[in-house]
């Protein structure tokens, strides 16, 4: 067990509540696994209604994965890395095949595993203080923990623009394109959790007498840009229309994406690619597992995780530098599936 999550349950509402505030709650292989077996175990409890996931403490819901303390101890050392992803990604195929009601509080910075433990979830809450984004691409990964499922299926092409930029968006973008359920202001957070306790059976109505309004999203006015400039599977295409669209907004997102890892921005469009067509989300699980441990040995990541999070000098030296440089056969390799005995598998109570 594990003081990083709080875990509690109260008159039928259980509870999990991130911990790690000094570092924006990202979480690590000890904290998925407390959090996995505390549902498991709520799920065959009959005095357990719902679940709510929200942070204890500080400034943000879920940072993502604890990639650093992946890197530093050696996660391009390929074990430590496999058994964080396999651990986090139970949790994720689990909370998404939850028959419970789960509630995630999104308020403040949720970012890659952040987003893998709320999208799963019945309820979603943004606030205006939530930050949502997948920045894997600056660090020389991808938007796993279900990213080629949430993000293909985001209106559009909103997806693949937030997978290869790590656009961040806030409470009213959230709402607006589905990622949250409902637009909860900060400061009535505490008495919505208190009024979920009272009539943990009524968890939707709950949410719905508190919710509010979201200001205009500021995506909107972007949709139809963002749909004819990131139209093409293919990042040569995609930097080509940006580059001749001549727009202060073009101009804005060519420059972001030249920071960012080639070779994850082309894997980062095939797992999208792929991911709108799987039949279902263990398979995205067992394709991402696969992935993920693959990508974490490549230059990229262990150049993007130091330049970005440990050294923080921010000039990661990208090989191949340029989209060109990354081949169909590079990707082959990256995106083959694993040897059966390898395979990422879920819980088996999830019937899957």
């Amino acid at each position: 067990m594990t003081d990083d999550v709080l875990i509690s349950a109260e008159r039928g509402v259980a509870r999990l509540r991130l911990n790690r505030p000094k570092a924006i709650h990202a979480l690590t292989t000890e904290m998925c696994e407390a959090m996995s077996e505390a549902l498991l175990r709520w799920r065959t409890d009959s005095n357990i209604q719902c679940v709510v996931i929200d942070h204890a403490e500080g400034r943000g819901f879920c940072a993502g994965g604890d990639v650093v303390m992946l890197a530093k101890s050696g996660a391009g050392d390929a074990h430590k890395a496999k058994e964080f992803f396999f651990a986090e990604y139970r949790l994720n195929h689990l909370l998404f095949t939850y028959d419970k009601p789960t509630i995630a509080i999104m308020d403040g910075i949720t970012m890659g595993g952040g987003v893998g433990i709320s999208q799963p979830c019945t309820l979603r809450v943004a606030t205006e203080n939530t930050r949502l984004a997948m920045p894997e691409t600056g660090i020389g990964l991808f938007p796993d923990v279900g990213g080629g499922w949430y993000l293909s299926r985001l209106p559009g092409r909103v997806g693949q623009f937030m997978a290869l930029s790590g656009a961040r968006l806030d409470g009213a973008e959230c709402a607006y394109l589905g990622l949250a359920t409902h637009y909860i202001p900060n400061a009535s957070l505490g008495e919505l959790v208190e009024r979920i306790v009272k009539a943990p059976d009524r968890v939707q109505g709950t949410l719905g007498a508190a919710a509010e309004t979201p200001p205009e999203p500021k995506i909107a006015g972007n949709q139809a840009l963002i749909n004819r400039l990131f139209a093409s599977d293919r990042l040569e295409e995609i930097l080509a229309a940006l580059e001749a669209d001549e727009s202060e907004w073009s101009e804005k997102e060519l420059l972001t994406l030249r920071t960012k890892s080639p070779l994850s921005c082309k894997v980062s469009l095939r797992l999208l690619a792929e991911g709108a067509d799987r039949a279902s989300f263990a398979d995205e699980m067992r394709a991402e597992y696969a992935l993920a441990g693959r990508v974490v040995r490549t230059h990229d990541f262990k150049e993007g995780v130091h330049a970005l999070l440990i050294d923080k000098h921010n000039q990661p030296q990208w090989n191949p530098p340029i989209a060109e440089g990354v081949s169909d056969d590079m990707l082959d390799e990256l995106f083959a599936p694993l040897p059966k005995s390898e395979q990422w598998t879920p819980f088996p109570e999830t019937g899957e």
